[in-house]
């Protein structure tokens, strides 16, 4: 696949915390610095078997420029997904994430939907820039063996 189709491909990018470590992220958190950014956003609570926050998941809509990306945040297990976006969207997304919600000392891991049906492993989010982000993006969805 040439890079120009690699770039423009959608998927879902889930984003936690390194096993063993918590954001001790919560949906009330979450929220707030959603809606610090842009009042307007969208946030619905959802419900889990086992009751109003274990197996419940937080859905939202973020703008970035034209663009409206939604995704869910999850409490157990713990961690944020980012749905039918591009590797920049994505990029976009985790600066946002790494600046406003996880914690500063903590580190940030992921996948895609794609590598998680490849059983490709979470890797840990670089500290680099946006452009390198969406370099390191698409290197795993390289990895994943999309053809």
């Amino acid at each position: 696949m040439n890079p120009s189709d690699l770039a423009e491909l959608r998927t879902m990018y889930v984003f936690s915390p390194v096993d063993g470590e918590s954001w001790e992220l919560t949906f009330e958190g979450f929220r707030s610095r959603l809606l610090a950014r842009n009042p307007g956003e969208f946030l619905r609570v959802d419900e889990g078997k086992a009751g109003p926050v274990r197996g419940s998941t937080l859905h939202f809509g973020i703008t970035f420029g034209d663009e409206v990306l939604e995704g869910f945040v999850a409490l157990a297990p713990e961690g944020v997904a980012i749905t039918d976006c591009t590797a920049l969207e994505a990029a976009n997304f985790l600066v946002w994430l790494r600046n406003e919600v996880v914690p500063q000392d903590k580190a940030i891991t992921f996948n895609t939907e794609w590598g998680i049906e490849s059983q490709v492993q979470d890797a840990t989010v670089p500290e680099v820039t946006r452009p390198r982000l969406v370099t390191a993006f698409l290197a795993h969805l390289e990895a994943t063996g999309l053809e």
